[in-house]
């Protein structure tokens, strides 16, 4: 696995907008930041690894469509978000 538990537990502390936080847009994108980061690293080193490049294109349009949401529902914490992960620009 890719996070070990005490690593999710300071991704979601970070995120998190209210106590016992763990399924906010927020978090959900920041957790699969994290993953499409450590998937793009291990797709450098094994470039003939299709099962887990699909995985990430499943992966960042996953996280692509949780954007556009949180886009459009509160352009504010999207954009803190966006500084905060250093996505996009």
């Amino acid at each position: 696995m890719v996070l070990t538990k005490e690593d999710k537990k300071s991704l979601i502390e970070k995120f998190k907008i209210k106590d016992n936080d763990t399924g906010s847009s927020e978090v959900q994108i920041a957790l699969m930041t994290e993953r499409i980061n450590y998937l793009t690293e291990h797709l450098k080193i094994h470039k003939k690894d299709y099962h887990s490049r699909l995985g990430l294109m499943k992966l960042v349009g996953k996280r692509k469509r949780l954007l556009n949401y949180l886009k459009r529902e509160d352009p504010l914490r999207y954009k803190k978000l966006i500084k905060k992960l250093k996505i996009r620009g």
